[in-house]
């Protein structure tokens, strides 16, 4: 005897992203398709719910229509909540998030989508727990939520029922690992492969974010130590000589930095000398050789292990995935 369908709920809001939406919906629904063809019953009934319901616009201006979430009666396997540029409304959305909190009580599983996640923060789900964001907005979710262990590099967390997934299509990945653990791997792979996409993507979402040249500091002193580290970058660069260009000495320097930054002299230098590496890879053919010479690592190999420790990709696959000269 065949289980019932997994009832899958989105939920929309104004200025939703869509891709947070169509992509985990697309996954549920490429599945059943799949079982069909196998003769197997559907394992999944999707459903979208907003408050109120009706069509509701998208941040890309696309309209999806979504039934009242007040008349949803029937037991939730699953609720999903997107992100978007209209996540702070919804996050604030009294409603909203007053049946959030009463569902997710009764659902087996609670997830979030990219910045849906500081919906879920809203109704406590999330406390004393570790979550995941978009790449860009894993400082503000901190500072926000501090009881909640944000993992910057993570595509997609799981601590029990409650799921979270970084940016935009990392709900893809997620969704992926949701019909793994409801169904089995080999069906999960076979969804992957029918949408072109990672079963299980390579490295995090790190090998995305902006460059902390590029990151603002409020202290100007920083932009400009930045800016010189950027141009010396074949140079010695320890403590004692960036202290001596903001004339401070090297222990007041290294609290100051780390004050400002959240990262070590060191481990921003070498975060500095790696940005500077992808940069190098993505636009030119150069040698891996040349390239760890030019961006201050002692070694082709030096410089390896720190793509694979800070990216978990190598070199080689960094310019796989994004040469584009």
């Amino acid at each position: 005897m065949s289980s019932s369908p997994k009832r899958v709920c989105l939920i929309l809001f104004n200025g939703f992203q869509i891709l947070d939406v169509c992509g985990p919906m697309q996954v549920f629904s490429s599945t059943n398709e799949l079982l069909a063809r196998r003769g197997r019953e559907r394992a999944y009934d999707i459903e979208l719910r907003g408050a109120p319901g009706g069509l509701i616009a998208s941040s890309c201006g696309a309209r999806m229509e979504a039934r009242d979430l007040a008349r949803a009666r029937r037991p939730i396997h699953t609720i999903l909540i997107p992100g978007g540029p209209g996540v702070w409304e919804g996050a604030a959305h009294e409603t909203l998030v007053k049946w959030l909190n009463a569902a997710a009580k009764r659902a087996s599983r609670v997830a979030s989508v990219c910045t849906g996640a500081f919906v879920l923060a809203r109704t406590g789900l999330l406390d004393g727990r570790q979550a995941v964001t978009h790449w860009d907005l894993c400082e503000r979710f901190s500072a926000e939520f501090p009881g909640i262990a944000v993992q910057p590099d993570a595509i997609y967390c799981r601590q029990d029922r409650i799921w979270t997934s970084a940016g935009v299509t990392a709900g893809i990945d997620m969704a992926l690992a949701m019909v793994e653990e409801d169904l089995d791997r080999e069906i999960a792979m076979a969804v992957a492969k029918t949408l072109v996409v990672f079963y299980k993507r390579p490295g995090g979402q790190s090998q995305f974010s902006s460059a902390l040249l590029e990151q603002s500091s409020p202290d100007a002193r920083i932009k400009t130590l930045h800016r010189w580290v950027g141009a010396h970058l074949r140079e010695r660069l320890d403590v004692a000589t960036l202290a001596e260009r903001l004339s401070m000495t090297p222990r007041t320097f290294a609290r100051f930095y780390h004050a400002q930054t959240k990262l070590t002299p060191a481990r921003a230098i070498e975060k500095i000398r790696l940005e500077q590496a992808c940069r190098l890879i993505e636009t030119r053919s150069q040698s891996m050789k040349m390239i760890a010479q030019a961006c201050g690592f002692s070694s082709e190999e030096v410089m390896r292990r720190a793509f694979l420790r800070i990216l978990r990709v190598s070199p080689a696959d960094y310019r796989d995935r994004f040469f584009t000269a």
